[in-house]
């Protein structure tokens, strides 16, 4: 649990530092950005090796027939995560898509996980979402972007959307949490 809460712990800051303190997150300058990305990687890294080498400690049992919705929430996680990318019908319309698509990532997940790890890497992740969230929000209003590139950029999402939501798939079957089989349900 240790690597797991350092690498949670890791990602919040990394990803908070230019809300919180935006004068040490300038003072960095160009270079700066290199080093929040390594500093990101290094907790993906840190919560992978974390969460796969924790303990299982039941919390709760997920709902019979979770993973149906799990996988639905997944597909519409996904796509909200491509909307500022592609610059659909949505881009316009929703503010912090990619960070809604995190929040539903992680309800999603404590679905149908109901162990401890999950709750602190899942629910940890949510909490963070929602926090950016507020802190943007605070920061000041939100100057809609234009349109965008409309139907098109709904179409590049939507395809993109099913080949990432694909290699996920394939992702965790490889690490033994298989999406579509009965056990994950």
């Amino acid at each position: 649990m240790t690597l797991l809460i350092a690498g949670l712990a890791l990602w919040c800051a990394a990803h908070l530092l230019r809300r919180i303190s935006p004068e040490t997150r300038a003072r960095l300058g160009g270079s700066g950005k290199a080093v929040i990305a390594g500093l990101l990687v290094l907790s993906v890294v840190l919560m992978v090796l974390g969460y796969r080498g924790a303990e299982f400690v039941p919390v709760y049992t997920p709902p019979a027939g979770s993973g149906h919705i799990n996988n639905t929430l997944m597909l519409i996680s996904v796509f909200l995560f491509g909307v500022g990318g592609t610059k659909g019908t949505l881009y316009p319309k929703i503010r912090h898509p990619m960070l809604w698509g995190a929040v539903i990532w992680s309800v999603a997940h404590l679905l149908v996980n109901g162990d401890r790890a999950s709750l602190v890497l899942f629910g940890g992740i949510g909490l963070w979402a929602l926090v950016s969230m507020a802190l943007i929000n605070r920061a000041g209003a939100w100057v809609r972007p234009n349109n965008g590139r409309g139907i098109k950029g709904d179409a590049m999402n939507l395809f993109g959307t099913l080949v990432l939501f694909g290699l996920i798939a394939m992702v965790h079957k490889w690490l033994g949490h298989p999406v579509f089989e009965g056990s994950y349900y």
